[in-house]
């Protein structure tokens, strides 16, 4: 049996693992840069770039602790493995981009309405600004590359793929780095407005705008790990896929019932009920079922296989 052609979570995880250090090497660099940049002109925009950059950066570390985790191995007590945990701890990365990203970035901005202050030294602001973009697209780049090889081999687009995949990872990384790319220009066109008029309210609303994308997208990326942790089973055509593949095991007639759960990144959870071949003696039916199901786990992405006998007026399931 050949893993189903169609399986949405089946990226390659040492590439999620290179998505995730590319982009935490990148927004560390761009934290700093940022950081020193708003102590040195003032800008509101700009202060939201570094509170952005420095919750990108901790989304990273969150991420990689998510895949260390959900990679050990399945024991008794956690018998189809640990996979689940990567959208717990991908959670986290999301909540903390709401709470740091967009919360800083508005509040400052309405502070800087409230109460505004002008800003200087704008020639420093537009180095950082034009170094973070060529830092973040470097990031998001890889993290294109990745979403779009996924995409092409279900057939997707791959904005479509990225919100159905089943690794967080790549997922985080792209929208991330796509709302970082956005943050930039949006802080641009602040810095440059505040300069050009001399008001500082182009600027706060800029910081304002910038965390109100930052808002967005952690609102996208929670409820995607929410459906994943109470149970998401994935998509039909992987079911197909599945069914298919169980029809071209010589040791099965037909098959009446397919459940494939997503249990982690690139894991799924098989259930179904199977009709099998001949007519076998009760005994001689339970080794050749347990048979198939081993035969089915060994397949790369399946940590589970739950087959039953399928009941004779069950219809059977399209091929």
């Amino acid at each position: 049996m050949t893993s189903p052609a169609a399986d949405r979570s089946t990226e390659p995880h040492a590439e999620s693992t290179l998505t995730v250090v590319v982009a935490l090497a990148a927004n560390g660099l761009i934290a700093a840069a940022k950081t020193v940049a708003a102590v040195l002109t003032g800008a509101a925009s700009m202060l939201a770039e570094a509170a952005h950059s420095w919750a990108d950066t901790g989304n990273e570390v969150f991420l990689l602790v998510a895949q260390r985790r959900a990679d050990r191995p399945a024991d008794r007590t956690h018998p189809l493995g640990y996979g689940r945990e990567v959208y717990v701890w991908s959670m986290f990365a999301a909540i903390g981009l709401f709470a740091v990203g967009a919360g800083v970035s508005v509040t400052h901005g309405i502070q800087e309405l409230v109460h505004p202050e002008p800003a200087g030294s704008f020639g420093v602001a537009y180095a950082v600004l034009g170094l973070a973009f060529v830092l973040e697209g470097v990031s998001f780049l890889q993290a294109w590359r990745q979403a779009r090889a996924g995409a092409a081999r279900r057939d997707q687009d791959v904005w479509a793929h990225v919100l159905a995949t089943s690794d967080p990872t790549v997922r985080a990384v792209f929208f991330e780095d796509a709302a970082a790319l956005v943050g930039v220009v949006i802080a641009a066109g602040g810095i440059a407005a505040h300069q050009v008029t001399g008001s500082p309210v182009p600027d706060a609303v800029g910081s304002i705008l910038v965390g109100v994308l930052l808002g967005v997208v952690a609102v996208v990326l929670i409820d995607r790990n929410r459906r994943f942790l109470v149970g998401e089973v994935a998509d039909p055509a992987i079911d197909r896929a599945a069914v298919r593949a169980l029809l071209a095991l010589p040791q099965v007639a037909r098959v009446t019932q397919i459940r494939l759960e997503v249990v982690g990144a690139r894991r799924l959870f098989l259930t179904g009920a199977v009709d099998l071949a001949g007519n076998l003696a009760e005994d001689e039916a339970s080794h050749v079922l347990a048979a198939v199901e081993r035969e089915v786990a060994a397949v790369p992405g399946i940590v589970g296989v739950l087959l039953s006998l399928s009941e004779p007026q069950e219809p059977a399931l399209p091929g």
